[in-house]
């Protein structure tokens, strides 16, 4: 194989850095909640599962019309319209906030409940009788709204309780024209294929 012209370290030193990037394995998440625009309104998706060793059990209760977020307090819950059981937990830490919006009740919610309060002392909520492990999903919708309406600002919030798989909470909160991170990653392996191939090429 031919040395490399000098000219080309630079590129060189950008696939290692991409390269680098793939080997990484990223933390598992356990459950993750997106809240986007959709059209004329905000649309919060949640799927994903949770360890809960590591948090303290507190109650049982019943929740109603639970559907909202209060960025100003750090509270987000995924829920379906309706009563539900749920069990709530404390004991993990993050962001007492993700904006400066009040409360905001969403118009329409479906699927598990799943919340967290950051404010301190506040609360974790699942299922009534959630079992580790168990996969959760979960949907809510604010019509005619924006992010700005609902005073949440964009970003990646974390609460964790632990470092263990699914012993985490996030967030994330995507404004318009950003891409998500799958979109990031792919255009990355696409710049390194092509790297990689142009190398080969020169060393022919």
């Amino acid at each position: 194989m031919k040395n490399l012209p000098k000219k080309l370290l630079p590129l060189t030193v950008f696939a290692i850095a991409v390269t680098s990037f793939f080997c990484v394995r990223p933390a598992q998440a356990g459950y993750i909640v997106t809240l986007q625009q959709v059209g004329a309104n905000v649309v919060a998706t949640g799927s994903g599962a949770f360890n809960l060793n590591g948090l303290t059990f507190v109650d049982s209760r019943i929740a109603t019309n639970q559907a909202l977020v209060i960025a100003n307090s750090g509270v987000i819950q995924t829920a379906p319209t309706g009563l539900v059981n749920v069990d709530e937990y404390n004991g993990f830490t993050g962001p007492t906030s993700f904006g400066s919006g009040g409360f905001h009740l969403a118009d329409t919610g479906s699927g598990d409940f799943v919340g967290i309060s950051g404010t301190p002392g506040g609360f974790f909520g699942v299922p009534q009788g959630y079992v580790s492990g168990n996969a959760l999903t979960d949907s809510m919708t604010f019509n005619n709204a924006t992010l700005a309406s609902l005073g949440v600002t964009p970003g990646t919030y974390v609460w964790s309780w632990g470092d263990g798989a699914n012993q985490r909470f996030t967030l994330r909160i995507r404004a318009a024209g950003v891409p998500d991170g799958g979109t990031t990653v792919s255009l990355l392996g696409c710049a390194l294929l092509g790297l990689a191939a142009f190398r080969r090429k020169l060393s022919c």
